[in-house]
């Protein structure tokens, strides 16, 4: 069973969150009119296709012009903290360690996306929201193995 919402679709109003940084700070979507913003939704710190969707971004940043790009994964603030070190990513990492906006984007996987019947996990997901708050990009992907589709997330910018 998937408790997740409908993921909202362009043109709708992005739902607004406050989550803590890996350094522990909060963010708030709404704070962050002043640019686009990405947010790509990942299951995993440490996982393979995880830290090959996050570092192409980090790598590749400057092609995302002024956007604030953020990850977002279910994981601790401190798991977030070492991966981001780890990994030297240049944007910030935010836990959604209850999964609640995971849901309210419709990005999180229920006791279907392993075995071992995990919960709060979310899904990969792109989205981008403009300068009043509106959707430009929605893209949930079922299978954890596939990226965004990182060109049309930068064309919607």
């Amino acid at each position: 069973m998937n408790s997740s919402q409908s993921p909202p679709a362009v043109g709708d109003p992005a739902p607004d969150f406050m989550l803590y940084t890996d350094d522990q700070s909060p963010w708030r979507l709404s704070d962050h009119r002043d640019q686009p913003v990405v947010l790509l939704f990942f299951p995993g710190a440490f996982t393979s296709v995880c830290t090959t969707e996050l570092n192409s971004v980090s790598n590749d940043l400057d092609a995302y012009g002024d956007a604030h790009v953020v990850g977002i994964s279910t994981d601790s603030p401190f798991v977030l903290s070492e991966f981001r070190s780890a990994e030297q990513l240049e944007f910030p990492l935010l836990s959604d360690h209850e999964a609640t906006v995971c849901g309210q984007y419709g990005a999180k996987y229920d006791h279907d996306f392993t075995e071992m019947e995990l919960d709060r996990i979310a899904k990969r997901a792109a989205f981008v929201v403009d300068h009043q708050g509106v959707i430009q990009y929605a893209e949930v992907l079922d299978n954890a193995g596939r990226q965004p589709d990182f060109d049309a997330v930068k064309d919607a910018l």
